[in-house]
């Protein structure tokens, strides 16, 4: 083996890595809402558990990254302990389906049906279909299919380039010497804990095994330690994915480690003691490709079968490991590591935009509240829940803005579009209730206050605003279109109602029935009642406009007034229940 077949090895190694990469990112994206859906199977039954995470396995082809993604799911608190370590352990088991379809490249036969099962054999028809859809498609579902495709053929190109390379090797004395010094289990397990915490990949430490076993010099004696070892190994990822994340998410990371380094200290015992007493024959033979696929799933099926009704003693065990505090921890917001899953990561910003919507709503209406009955507690509650919509924006805003830089479908990147321009709505409608209490701070600091006339007709122009931001909040928390289409003619009566106010508090003014201080604190609260209804107008907006997949919310609003009959109906209806008093008024 000379400095160019080194020089091949690194390269077969580069395409390798990057094939299964592009391949698992792909999967992702295409199997976006599946993920979703096999998160909302999560039980505390342990077999849906462990099949959520074998099938998450399969699909992106990294134990490494399910057990992460799992470490940002309990961190965030979308899944518990305890669902984490059923799903980490389904992971493993997931984790070795690349083995199998590695193992194609060792078929050898002259039949010609069997010789089209050899990824040499499709695998550049699967390339050719793959660049097809990827440079000639417009659908984003094709392209990541075509991404699937090149990534899959990338990946077996890697592995023929790598077998290729180190094929000089079955003749060289002393890489038979080094496996022959991996037959000690402990020096294995050793070997391949590393090799694979380097790499963070058990699935590609397998390959690469499978790519040195076509020199025939890796026996079945030294293959099964480091198998065994590569479970280790891959546990890096979720430990350093754990660093400053809550106690949860910690521990789900140490279930990860204890998991693999107490089922390789179990199997590693059983395979010595066999060893030692029968020395069976088949661990002094080559190993093949096909023969490492089935020890290496053999072997995380038995970790599974032993663990499995040991997941209590596990829970148990990290819980004592890393004790809880007498303070208890924030839960993150919008984890990092939900990034990896950017369809996770969209659903965990929808649900904190709910909270942040809730947040704002709630604030405005209280606000209301303290025009009538103001106390200071009051005050600072509403304060205190404006700060929170302010945070929310910035840390939503952020989190969106990289969240959309990353490759996510058509579908995701209209939602994160939407959560975009309607956090900034909610946010201002906060900004109103502090601007509210500090109208009425005002009267209580200089003794003001309306005249029953007055107080009569902010009463029903607060009733409007308290249904419109319902309505607003349904319509976002909940996807309603019904409800959104319910806000544009209520906010249009909202605005003939400031216009009716507007005109009364003038006509108080002629008859010097309201004074220069009490008419400025009317005019600010009229103002930002109805510019609070805007924001309702633009959220609703929102959500019919991305219903019909059209960004432009102020052309559909010209066209809901002009051509709407329900939207005609509707103003009737709100014009006649929001309608102030007949009696003329005569002071504030």
């Amino acid at each position: 083996m000379d400095i160019f077949d080194v020089l091949t090895l690194i390269g077969g190694l580069c395409l390798f890595l990057f094939g299964m990469n592009t391949m698992g990112q792909s999967l992702e994206r295409r199997a976006g809402d599946k993920l979703r859906a096999l998160l909302g199977k999560l039980t505390t039954n342990k077999i849906a558990g462990l099949l959520t995470g074998l099938g998450i396995t399969a699909v992106i082809q990294s134990s490494s990254a399910t057990t992460v993604m799992v470490v940002g799911f309990v961190n965030s608190s979308l899944m518990t302990l305890k669902q984490a370590i059923n799903v980490i352990m389904g992971a493993n088991i997931g984790t070795t389906v690349t083995a199998w379809l590695l193992s194609l490249a060792g078929i050898d036969s002259s039949n010609i049906f069997i010789q089209l099962l050899k990824p040499a054999s499709f695998t550049p028809v699967l390339a050719l279909i793959g660049i097809i859809f990827n440079m000639f498609s417009k659908s984003a579902k094709r392209k990541d299919t075509g991404m699937i495709l090149l990534g899959f053929a990338t990946l077996m190109f890697g592995m023929e380039t790598m077998s290729g390379a180190v094929s000089g090797l079955r003749d060289v004395p002393e890489f038979q010497n080094l496996f022959i010094m991996f037959k000690n289990p402990i020096l294995g397990v050793f070997a391949g804990a590393v090799l694979t915490a380097v790499i963070q990949s058990s699935s590609a430490s397998v390959g690469i095994l499978q790519a040195l076993a076509v020199t025939g010099q890796i026996s079945y004696g030294a293959a099964v330690p480091i198998i065994m070892g590569q479970n280790i190994g891959t546990c890096v990822t979720a430990l350093i994915s754990s660093v400053g994340a809550n106690k949860n998410a910690k521990r789900a990371a140490l279930v990860h480690l204890s998991f693999n380094v107490i089922g390789t200290i179990v199997w590693v015992t059983v395979f010595c003691i066999v060893s030692a007493i029968a020395n069976p024959i088949i661990l002094n033979e080559s190993a093949s490709l096909f023969g490492i696929a089935v020890i290496h799933s053999i072997f995380n099926v038995l970790c599974t079968l032993l663990m499995l009704p040991l997941s209590g003693f596990l829970e148990r065990l990290v819980t004592r490991l890393i004790p809880d505090t007498k303070n208890p921890e924030n839960t993150a917001e919008l984890d990092e590591r939900l990034l990896m899953t950017p369809p996770i990561a969209l659903e965990r910003c929808h649900e904190v935009a709910v909270d942040m919507s809730n947040t704002a709503v709630k604030c405005l209406k209280m606000s209301l509240d303290s025009l009538r009955s103001y106390t200071p507690e009051l005050a600072a509650d509403i304060r205190q829940m404006e700060e929170k919509t302010d945070h929310y924006e910035d840390i939503l805003g952020t989190y969106l803005v990289r969240l959309s830089t990353r490759q996510i479908s058509e579908d995701d990147s209209t939602e994160a579009a939407k959560l975009l321009k309607m956090i900034g709505d909610f946010e201002r409608i906060a900004d109103h209730a502090v601007n509210i209490v500090e109208s009425s701070e005002e009267m209580r600091e200089k003794d003001l206050s309306f005249s029953p006339e007055a107080a009569a007709e902010l009463e029903v122009l607060s009733k409007a605003v308290r249904e419109i931001l319902d309505l607003s909040l349904t319509a976002f928390t909940d996807d309603d279109l019904d409800s959104a289409a319910l806000v544009e003619p209520l906010e249009e009566v909202i605005d003939n109602l400031k216009e009716q106010m507007r005109t009364r508090h003038i006509m108080r003014l002629q008859h010097r029935g309201c004074s220069i201080d009490a008419g400025f604190i009317w005019s600010d609260l009229l103002t930002n009642l109805e510019r609070t209804s805007d924001h309702c107008s633009n959220i609703a907006g929102c959500i019919t406009d991305m219903a019909q997949h059209n960004m432009n919310i102020h052309e559909s609003l010209r066209e809901s007034r002009e051509e709407g009959k329900f939207f005609r109906e509707r103003f009737v209806y709100y014009k006649h229940k929001y309608i102030l008093s007949q009696t003329k008024p005569v002071s504030v």
